[in-house]
């Protein structure tokens, strides 16, 4: 079993998610210069946040926080989801 210090998710793992999950193509560049931006800067709706989260609940067997959906940039995103993964909670 892996350890769950061992789990992060990248820019460009989410960058890579957004296209799989919502069909969003984003360069994981532009992604991380402008990871303070809206999501709907890139496209990206709720429906679309929503699929990614599942994803990646389904990924690494856990439960994210019901926040995670509600993130507004990809810089909140990434950090409630690593906090997350690392606590495993």
């Amino acid at each position: 079993m892996t350890d769950q210090l061992d789990y992060q998710v990248t820019v460009e793992e989410l960058a890579a998610l957004m296209k799989r999950t919502a069909g969003v193509h984003v360069d994981p560049v532009t992604l991380r210069q402008q990871a303070d931006d809206g999501f709907d800067t890139f496209g990206l709706d709720s429906l679309g946040l929503l699929g990614i989260v599942a994803e990646l609940e389904k990924r690494y067997g856990l439960g994210l926080p019901e926040q995670a959906e509600r993130c507004k940039t990809p810089t909140e995103f990434l950090a409630l989801v690593n906090s997350a993964l690392k606590t495993g909670v």
